[in-house]
């Protein structure tokens, strides 16, 4: 019977329209007093070429010293001393063609503090944080952004599939929306220490709530003590700044509350849509769990003799009609509170308080080599990715000499 259910499952249609309200851009200005402070940077066409393109060329850094990596028979690197090859080398500075926006970047990490997290559309470069010299999101100049963005699986998705699985809906003007007509915003978020044992996914159906769960998935002891406080201070959360001012009735976000646990900020909000992770759910638990009910007003039937004829009528009931209005909201309030969302925590016997073990985003993993140069610091990096670039050189010499001796 369960697998029959699983076959007829179905969310809700999925439109276009709610993954643009999804969109930081289309979010944010709404809640940005309760949203950690964040700056927007739109993105023009040569941009997201670049985002798009093959390869890493990064622009040339200020003050840098260029060197030219050979590998020598001994298999060391060495430096090359040929001014001819240094000039062969040198590639086209790809910031000239968006150098306002490559400016303006520069800008806003100052104006934040001198250290940002980037954050495309939808997601966070998550998933390339191993190519990074820190081997985390924290940037402090333009090219730590750039090697994020263009090294992540997750912000490819967000150029280039953003509108998987998406209906058409002839009665909603976004219906007609194309990739190249998304306004791309690379956002910018202050750097702040995050606790992520705080950080909670919050799932919401037709406009209620219906579970909570951590976003990190080990074992903290502390939290089941506080599971009812920080319920209750999410419930209010919702009730009060999303529950009929978001577009959608159906949503998920996430918040987090740092201590004392009293003040909630809203991080990011997903679509209704397998794409989003449920974490300690299911998707199949989510569609199907029991919600709070709407409240039903009484009424009752009246009948009436009019030129032989019986007339029926419906009317509000009397109590309902001589009840005060702040009898009513008690007893909506207390049709609420019939209902209490499900937080689910990772116990210390679950076997997902052991996902440590496993690297994360393991998927999105690059070979070895890539990541032990990660590894060793910004001069290993620079130095695997010069070396790359002189291998690929020498395979396109190699493919010209081929095809001459073709000819």
């Amino acid at each position: 019977m369960e697998s029959e259910t699983l076959k007829r499952l179905q969310f809700p249609a999925l439109t276009k329209s709610h993954i643009m309200n999804c969109s930081f851009h289309s979010w944010y200005p709404r809640y940005r007093s309760v949203t950690p402070k964040a700056r927007l940077i739109p993105l023009p066409l040569p941009f997201l070429e670049y985002l798009r393109s093959d390869g890493i060329v990064l622009p040339p850094e200020e003050n840098a010293p260029r060197t030219e990596w050979s590998d020598s028979d001994s298999g060391i690197f060495s430096s090359n001393d040929n001014a001819s090859d240094q000039e062969d080398g040198e590639d086209e500075d790809p910031s000239v063609h968006w150098a306002e926006t490559h400016q303006s970047i520069k800008n806003t990490i100052q104006e934040l503090g001198g250290k940002v997290i980037p954050k495309l559309n939808w997601s966070a470069p998550k998933d390339a944080t191993w190519i990074s010299s820190t081997n985390s999101m924290d940037c402090r100049a333009p090219n730590d952004i750039y090697l994020l963005l263009k090294s992540s699986d997750f912000v490819t998705h967000d150029l280039e599939h953003a509108f998987d699985d998406c209906v058409e809906d002839d009665s909603e003007p976004s219906s007609k929306l194309e990739i190249v007509d998304i306004p791309y915003h690379l956002i910018l978020r202050k750097h702040i220490l995050l606790n992520p044992s705080v950080e909670f996914r919050c799932f919401v159906r037709n406009r209620k709530l219906l579970a909570i769960c951590q976003r990190d998935l080990n074992h903290f002891d502390f939290l089941f003590k506080m599971e009812d406080k920080l319920r209750d201070r999410i419930q209010w959360f919702f009730d009060e700044k999303l529950k009929h001012s978001f577009p959608d009735a159906n949503f998920v976000f996430d918040v987090y509350i740092p201590p004392p646990h009293d003040r909630v900020w809203l991080v990011d909000i997903n679509p209704w849509a397998q794409r989003t992770d449920p974490l300690l759910f299911s998707w199949l638990e989510l569609l199907t769990m029991a919600e709070p009910p709407s409240p039903v007003e009484e009424q009752f039937l009246r009948m009436s003799l009019h030129s032989g004829a019986i007339i029926l009528t419906t009317e509000e009931s009397p109590e309902s009609q001589n009840s005060d209005e702040s009898d009513d909201e008690e007893e909506e309030d207390a049709d609420d509170e019939l209902f209490i969302p499900e937080v689910r925590l990772v116990h210390k016997d679950d076997p997902e308080a052991y996902g440590f073990t496993t690297p994360q985003y393991s998927a999105h993993k690059l070979p070895r080599d890539v990541v032990d140069a990660s590894r060793g610091g910004e001069g290993s990096l620079r130095e695997f990715a010069d070396q790359w670039k002189e291998v690929l050189a020498k395979r396109q010499r190699e493919d010209e000499g081929d095809e001459s001796e073709a000819d």
